[in-house]
Parts: structure tokens; C-alpha cells; sequence
């Protein structure tokens, strides 16, 4: 029994927070630090973040991006050079007020995001068209002095990358937004195995300082939707606040269109939140640090441990193996690994050695299997994606099956006060006021207005006029 080997982790259904909290610190992604708000990230859980990133940063260069860094400290003078950015930022900055024991003559911005340090970077480098485009990207942590917090979700401080481009045209800008919501799109289900639904965020909820914004929104399992990656177009606003201006083809000065993009840490939290369940994490094979990990079975029998090592190295040519040699008992092994959520688990003892075989375990639905030696590497292939794909359509039915339509107020205050209210699709008139009204009635926020629009009505179903754009609205994190 689970209990007997590994400490129990508390219901999804009994308390959704309290099993997410068991979940990230019982499976050794994070430890609490002394600072309120701050999370130690595990070899684990870091393992997890580095595959992710691994993948992100693949795509990013194949679209033609460099990464760069830029410093951690900003002005205050600079930050206040674009009063609608940072008028957003403002509650969640924080400061550094003295070096050693002197006072600052200026205070310091800790980075909340890199917007303005790479606009001042690019004043000074781009001079013509032939410049054009800048593709940068970093890699980064940043702090945003948050009043609530959770691991992965909403820290004082996540890491994250963060693309920064300048364009020569608003057509050229425009086409390297929605490029890079598509690589966050992608990354997502591919690896992530996490289907998202990709939209345009409203004029309240764009990113401060933002032409507009896109992000994907996905469904964690009690119902609550979470920002998956965001890619905004931020016109030539700061070009126009820094004095980024460059010679155009005609020899006139124009300012650049600029782009902005971010895909933080928080995602390890909606893999946990999608595919998780009471046993712990479920860790979908293509980021998975260990694909398979080997429990050798009556290992103090002669020769089943040199056959389980020498098993792993033969494996790990192509796949991601472990191995437990320990001296912990065969339960304990198999329930700790479940609740790291490794994909598929590996049993060989003095028998299966005898039979030519090995029993195979499927994390994502218990299934065992006996499988012969001969040809292992392709069966074990196939298993882990055979349940990549069995995640990702998991994902998919769980989010349709908690999509709802909602045609009048009362409905949709019917549908959000569930206990997992979901995504809830209704029309809206683009009035802010009915989107502010919706939020103090009912804790819903626009999540998206999904490119793929939809007319399921002619009315708003806040203020019942005239209605022009189709909403995800949900309770979020």
C-alpha cells in the first residue's frame, strides 16, 4: 500500500490546494525558502524546467531569434520613460534603495520584465533599415513582489525567457506576434501534452504598455484557467518614449514596431494541475528527466543487478532511464516513482531474466504489461508515445467537457458558481463596463476572444445590446 511506503497526498477532490502543495513538495520539484514567497526549485523540478526549455529554446532559434542578457537592475528614471508600463508594474516592483551602507542617488529597479532596458539598448544600435529586424531573446528570472502566492503559479520571483524584436513595418510586428504564439502554442501540446485555446486578451487585460496582446489559456483540472504563455505587440510606443528610430528605405526617420514575448515557469504548475491525480504527478514522456526508471526485483538474487545496469545503459541510447538499486523494498520504489509521475516503470527479476522479458507499468493508467527483450527499445518507444498522445487527449476531453455556453447573465452565473466552473464561452459587446461587472459578480475574467470567433448569439450577456465579439471567460490563476 501507497501509505505504508510513501506519505499520503491529500485528494484532488477533497482540497484541489492542499493536493497541490503535497504534490510539489512530496515529489521533490520544490522546497519552501526563508523568504516569503520564494520557492528553492529541486534537481527535479529544475530537470523538468531545463527539458521544457531545452524545447522552447530549439524553436526560438529556428525562427531566427539570438539570446542575449540584460542587466538585473533598471533606473527608476528609465522605468518611468513609458508611463502606461510602468503605471501597470507599480504595485509589484521592488527596490533597491542602498548599496552597502550609502544611499542610492537613484533608486533601482529589480527587473519585473525587460521591456525597457532592451528598448535603451536598441536606441543605440539600430541606425538604418539594415539593422532591422532585432530578434533577441533571454533567458531570465524576474520579481514581482506578489501579495498571494503559490509554487510555480505566483512567485516573488520565476524564471522565465523573454523575447524583445523590432521591426521595420506594424505588418512585419504583427507577423512575429502571432508566430511566436504559435511556437508557445506548439511547445505546449507537443511536449507539454497541454491543449490551449489561443486568442486575442482583451483591452483590460493586455500586457501595460501593449498595442495588444495574444495568449493561449489552458484548463487545469478543478475547473480554473491559467495564462500559458502570452506574445505582445507593443506598436512603436516605447520606440516612440526611447527614440529607437532608424533611416527607412526612402532615407526618412521612422520609429521600429516592437514585439514582446514570455513563457515562464509557471507552466510546470499546469502540468502538474492537468495531468496530475491522488497518486501525484504525472510527467508526460517528452520532458520527462527519467522516460523509464528500473526497479530490479529480488535484486540480492546473483546477477540481476549487473543485468538491470547493464539493461539501463543499453536503453539509454535513446531513452531517458533510471534505475533503483537501493536497498528500499520493491513497494516503496514503485510508489515513490509513481508519485514523481516517471511515464513507464521497468520490473526485471531472476524470472523475468529467465523468460526474456521485462513487465512494463504505465504511469498514466496503471497498465501492465509483459513484454519480451527481444526488439525493447521500439516497444518502449511507442508505449511513451502512445502516452504523450493519451495525455494530450485526456487534456483535450477534460476541457471540452468543461466548456459550456452561456446566452444570459443567469446562466453564466450558473455555470461559474460549479464547483469546477471551466471555460464558459458568451458573447460580449466590448464595453469594459459589462467586462468590470462580470468580474465583481462573478470572480470570472475574460480569458481570451478566441480567434476562431464564434456567433452564438446576437447580445452581450452581461448588458443584453448589441453583441460583436465571442469570450472565454473563467476563474483563474
Amino acid at each position: 500500500m501507497a501509505k505504508d511506503f510513501v506519505k499520503s497526498i491529500t485528494s484532488m477532490e477533497e482540497d484541489f490546494a492542499q493536493w497541490y502543495t503535497d504534490v510539489v513538495t512530496k515529489a521533490e520539484l520544490i522546497d519552501y525558502s526563508s523568504v516569503r514567497g520564494s520557492m528553492i526549485i529541486r534537481p527535479y523540478g529544475t530537470a523538468i524546467w531545463e527539458n521544457i526549455k531545452e524545447a522552447l529554446d530549439k524553436r526560438i532559434k529556428e525562427t531566427g531569434h539570438e539570446n542575449v542578457y540584460m542587466p538585473l537592475f533598471i533606473p527608476e528614471s528609465l522605468l518611468q520613460k513609458e508611463k502606461d508600463h510602468i503605471e501597470g508594474f507599480a504595485p509589484e516592483v521592488a527596490w533597491v534603495t542602498h548599496g552597502g551602507e550609502e544611499e542610492l542617488a537613484e533608486r533601482l529597479c529589480v527587473r519585473p520584465t525587460s521591456e525597457v532596458l532592451f528598448a535603451e539598448h536598441y536606441k543605440n544600435i539600430i541606425h538604418s533599415y539594415r539593422d532591422l529586424p532585432k530578434l533577441y531573446n533571454q533567458w531570465a528570472n524576474v520579481v514581482r513582489w506578489e501579495k498571494t502566492t503559490r509554487p510555480f503559479l505566483r512567485t516573488l520571483e520565476f524564471l522565465w525567457q523573454e523575447g524583445h524584436t523590432c521591426h521595420e513595418t506594424e505588418e512585419d510586428a504583427d507577423r512575429e506576434t502571432t508566430q511566436m504564439l504559435e511556437v508557445y502554442a506548439e511547445v505546449c501540446e507537443k511536449y507539454l501534452a497541454l491543449p490551449a485555446i489561443k486568442g486575442r486578451k482583451t483591452e483590460k487585460e493586455k500586457f501595460a504598455g501593449a498595442k495588444y496582446t495574444y495568449t493561449i489559456e489552458s484548463l487545469m483540472h478543478d475547473g480554473k484557467a491559467l495564462q500559458s504563455g502570452t506574445s505582445h505587440n507593443l506598436g512603436d510606443g516605447f520606440a516612440k518614449s526611447f527614440g529607437i528610430q532608424f533611416s527607412d528605405r526612402d532615407g526618412n526617420l521612422q520609429h521600429v514596431h516592437q514585439t514582446s514575448w514570455g513563457f515562464t515557469t509557471r507552466i510546470i504548475g499546469a502540468m502538474i494541475m492537468v495531468h496530475g491525480d491522488d497518486r501525484g504527478l504525472v510527467v508526460p514522456p517528452m520532458i520527462a528527466p527519467t522516460q523509464v526508471m528500473i526497479v530490479p526485483i529480488a535484486q540480492h538474487k546473483e546477477g540481476v543487478l549487473d543485468f538491470a545496469y547493464d539493461l539501463q545503459k543499453k536503453l539509454n541510447r535513446s531513452i531517458r532511464v533510471g534505475i533503483d538499486g537501493s536497498d528500499k523494498k520493491p513497494g516503496w520504489k514503485f510508489n515513490e516513482y509513481e508519485m514523481k509521475g516517471i511515464p513507464l516503470r521497468l520490473e526485471v527479476g531472476p524470472k523475468d531474466i529467465e523468460k526474456n522479458q521485462v513487465v512494463l507499468v504505465r504511469r498514466d493508467t496503471g497498465e501492465k504489461q509483459f513484454v519480451s527483450m527481444d526488439g525493447l527499445e521500439d516497444t518502449i518507444a511507442q508505449l511513451l508515445k502512445d502516452i504523450q498522445d493519451n495525455l494530450l487527449q485526456k487534456a483535450i476531453n477534460h476541457r471540452e467537457e468543461n466548456t459550456h455556453i452561456a446566452l444570459s447573465f443567469d446562466e453564466f452565473k450558473q455555470w461559474i458558481s460549479k464547483e469546477k466552473p471551466g471555460f464558459i464561452k458568451a458573447m460580449w459587446c466590448e464595453d469594459q463596463a459589462c467586462e468590470d461587472k462580470i468580474k465583481e459578480e462573478t470572480s470570472a475574467t475574460s480569458r481570451c476572444m478566441p480567434f476562431k470567433q464564434e456567433a452564438i448569439a446576437d447580445t452581450c450577456v452581461c448588458c443584453g445590446k448589441k453583441a460583436s465579439k465571442l469570450v472565454y471567460w473563467a476563474k483563474a490563476y
